[in-house]
């Protein structure tokens, strides 16, 4: 069974992405440190679609190499 896009959400949520309402059913999520938006669109029971994860392991890499780089 597929994860649902309130899980998508609440990850994001906790790497530190910030929501903000888009249009219609978008919720668009930006973070300081990642140079691109992260959008998710529909309710959150929908299930979550391939390029919703792939948007989330995306988002959860760049922010570990920034992090990793700022490092001593």
């Amino acid at each position: 069974m597929p994860r649902k896009k309130r899980d998508i959400r609440r990850d994001l949520c906790h790497l530190g992405f910030e929501e903000e309402q888009g249009k219609s059913d978008h919720t668009v999520f930006r973070h300081p440190l990642v140079p691109f938006n992260i959008a998710v669109d529909g309710k959150d029971g929908a299930d979550a679609k391939p390029y919703d994860e792939s948007n989330l392991r995306r988002g959860r890499r760049m922010l570990e190499d920034v992090r990793r780089r700022q490092q001593p």
